[in-house]
């Protein structure tokens, strides 16, 4: 058994309209949507690799912090010789330029 309906003449125009349109307006407006949003993810993609690099450098050249921290914890006593070197000098300076006249 076949059934078989005549659609009214206006109704198969506004269908064949409605599909032209489609296929002229929404798929191309559709695709171009797609490229746009693929085209967004690459430049994240391709940001976010950029990124990680640069964060990876910026691990690389803190890794050596607690290094520093180790250096300036044996800069003290390093301090406290260099002002004890700097009282003798000034106290040898005061020496020679009393044998030499020019302090009286």
């Amino acid at each position: 058994m076949t059934w078989t309906i005549a659609a009214p003449p206006a109704v198969l125009t506004l269908w064949w309209i409605a599909l032209g349109l489609t296929v002229v307006v929404i798929v191309p407006t559709a695709l171009v949507l797609l490229h746009r949003t693929w085209r967004a993810a690459r430049n994240i993609q391709r940001y976010s690799a950029e990124a990680l690099e640069a964060a990876g450098g910026i691990a690389d050249h803190t890794a050596l912090l607690p290094a520093l921290d180790a250096t300036i914890a044996g800069a003290g006593p390093i301090l406290e010789h260099t002002d004890a070197i700097r009282q003798l000098t000034a106290a040898a300076g005061g020496i020679l330029r009393t044998r030499a006249g020019l302090e009286g």
